[in-house]
């Protein structure tokens, strides 16, 4: 009997910690699933290897990406980490480049 109480607390905090665990895994599981099922042509969205394009095919398992006027590859659902959220057009900010030589003049 004395061995069990000193083993209980462990396995209590152990049981708690494998619980919580498997809770925030199922939450994380079910907003991938809610991204891929709200998934949309014409969203932009990031590919898990940082890739991005805009949805332009869907199927069941697969999207198919525009990553260049022309340009379409296809990607499973599963490669796609989120959605870029549209930008208003009032905080769209163009920067300009201006092309120097080496010597600070301009051609």
């Amino acid at each position: 009997m004395g061995d069990l109480t000193v083993f209980l607390p462990l396995l209590l905090v152990m049981g708690a910690f494998l619980f919580f665990a498997s809770r925030r895994q199922k939450k994380a599981m079910q907003a991938t699933i809610d991204l891929h099922e709200s998934l949309q042509i014409g969203d932009r969205i990031h590919t898990t290897s940082g890739l991005e394009g805009t949805i332009v095919g869907l199927t069941d398992d697969n999207v198919e990406l525009m990553i260049a006027p022309g340009v379409v590859t296809t990607w499973m659902k599963l490669a796609v980490r989120d959605k870029i959220a549209p930008q208003p057009a009032d905080e769209v900010v163009e920067e300009t480049i201006e092309l120097t030589d080496g010597d600070g003049t301009r051609d």
